[in-house]
């Protein structure tokens, strides 16, 4: 079954409401993002970051829990506690991650608001995805590959996580798409990479979002 789905949020509407404890004050812009803006509030593109996705071989119930998460992840980039988490991130001493092809904290952060996917370029402030489901018992949550736009998730997985789980796998596997790597065998460094590490915080924040 393919569906596809897509949220907008309204500039006016967070203009005038502001998001989640953030007051009234105005939004920073990208142009101001620098890794040491740890203290200032999120950007207009944070507020305003979509979502575009078709779905394909999920049940009602998997498709419930993929909107859920999608409102997460929505939720937690909008945050200015997720804009903080991702440019403070710190790896050996330094606000760095592994495997960051090169990128400061600051330009991850704003190619993450930008949305411009290695297969599907364009800065359209999206999260743009092919979401399509497989079995395997094996311990893996899910893959995607450099080569094609589809991103798989494993039913044995989807089925008994949470919907924030869900969205530290959705965040991570399209972070793939940006063209973000990890090493493909387990060590010390890995977990510091951009699609671990920003998973990490997705998962974690939209915990408190949930």
């Amino acid at each position: 079954m393919t569906r596809t789905f897509s949220i907008l949020f309204l500039f006016l509407f967070l203009a005038s409401c502001g998001k989640g404890g953030g007051g009234g004050s105005s939004s920073g812009s990208m142009a101001e993002i620098s890794d040491t803006d740890v203290s200032g509030i999120a950007p207009v593109q944070a507020q305003t970051f979509d979502i575009n996705a078709e779905l394909t071989g999920f049940d009602r119930d998997q498709e419930e829990k993929i909107y859920a998460a999608f409102d997460l992840i929505k939720k937690v980039v909008a945050s200015d506690e997720f804009k903080k988490r991702v440019l403070s991130k710190t790896y050996k001493g330094k606000k760095q991650y592994v495997d960051n092809g090169g990128y400061t904290n600051a330009q991850i952060y704003k190619k993450l608001l930008e949305g411009s996917e290695k297969l599907t370029p364009g800065k359209n402030n999206t999260m743009d995805l092919q979401l399509e489901t497989y079995y395997v018992s094996e311990r893996v949550i899910g893959y995607t590959m450099p080569s094609i736009r589809k991103i798989f998730m494993n039913r044995k997985y989807l089925n008994t996580f949470a919907p924030n789980e869900v969205a530290m796998n959705l965040t991570h596997e399209w972070l793939h798409k940006l063209g973000f790597k990890h090493s493909a065998k387990m060590n010390a460094a890995r977990p510091h990479s951009v699609p671990y590490a920003i998973g990490y915080i997705m998962r974690e924040l939209a915990k408190k979002h949930g």
